[in-house]
């Protein structure tokens, strides 16, 4: 017996608007490669976001045709200056993968 709304339908954390969830995109050699050989591309995207949102994002802000997002939670790194000891900020990735028809222009 199914309680409450079905799966789909339910939302966990924050409502974040299309332009909330993506943050930047990560233009590197290795990103490009993978843009080019698999129509894969990746982003720097919200923590609070799950799939769903970068999925629907990414459709909506480049009206192209999601068929996977894979998720990745990066640790900060310690850093240090002189005397001084630090720990660069902890950020989400995620690599969007597109129908064979759609493409991303970044340049």
């Amino acid at each position: 017996m199914a309680r409450g709304k079905p799966k789909q339908d339910r939302q966990r954390g924050p409502e974040l608007e299309p332009y909330q969830v993506i943050l930047r995109p990560l233009v590197t050699e290795k990103g490009m490669h993978k843009a080019t050989r698999q129509n894969a591309y990746a982003f720097e995207v919200n923590p609070a976001a799950n799939k769903a949102q970068i999925r629907r994002a990414v459709e909506v802000l480049f009206d192209v045709k999601v068929v996977a997002v894979n998720t990745q939670n990066r640790k900060g790194k310690p850093r240090r200056t002189r005397f001084k000891r630090g720990v660069t900020k902890k950020w989400k990735k995620a690599i969007v993968k597109l129908d064979p028809e759609s493409r991303i222009d970044f340049f």
